[in-house]
């Protein structure tokens, strides 16, 4: 990844406030409820409030991202609550991770660099146990009005960053799909997603 992509992301994480807020995504929160725990890899995992919250329900959790700023907030974070993330910092081909290794994959907001995407995905993909299961939420192409009429939504600013349905379904082909559509969230996450926007959601389980 360039110097730039990792320049950004360590001066965002690298306030003393939490970007995304201490508490975990909804739709993550959501369908977590619903899996019975087990090990789950977390993408692009920043300051770690979705990982801590997994953590908390009993969840054995793997995490990445390339950021030295986020990674040392989201072990702060996990001390904090008194739980333990085994949490790497890297970019995944480098990480060691093994084929099946996990019961679930999250991927929350994890806008990879759009020339490594599809490549990103696909090895998450081979991580995955089959019947397991990938919680996914990130900014839709529609995004773009949002964040042009209120830029306190967050998100990437350029179409190639934004997921559309077809992308995904052609990054995870070999799925039972649980959910997959675009809809419109009012997101409330720290100082970085607030407001309105427009997601695509995506619930799978490996064939």
């Amino acid at each position: 990844m360039t110097s730039d992509w990792l320049k950004k992301w360590n001066t965002k994480f690298g306030q003393t406030e939490y970007a995304y807020g201490t508490r975990p995504n909804n739709y993550l929160k959501e369908k977590l409820q619903t899996l019975p725990t087990g090990s789950i890899l977390f993408g692009a995992e920043g300051e770690g409030r979705n990982a801590v919250y997994a953590a908390q329900q009993g969840w054995d959790v793997s995490a990445f991202d390339i950021s030295e700023a986020g990674h040392q907030k989201a072990l702060k974070l996990a001390d904090k609550n008194k739980v333990s993330i085994d949490y790497l910092l890297g970019e995944l081909p480098d990480l060691g991770y093994r084929e099946e290794q996990f019961d679930a994959i999250a991927l929350i907001y994890a806008h990879f660099p759009p020339h490594i995407r599809s490549g990103y995905h696909k090895l998450l993909h081979s991580y995955l146990k089959k019947g397991g299961t990938i919680i996914f939420e990130g900014f839709g192409k529609d995004h773009l009005e949002y964040k042009k009429n209120n830029p306190n939504v967050g998100g990437p600013g350029n179409l190639e960053s934004l997921f559309s349905i077809k992308e995904l379904q052609s990054d995870f082909p070999d799925y039972e799909i649980l959910e997959l559509k675009k809809t419109t969230v009012e997101l409330n996450e720290g100082d970085g997603h607030v407001g309105t926007g427009s997601v695509i959601r995506f619930l799978g389980r490996k064939k």
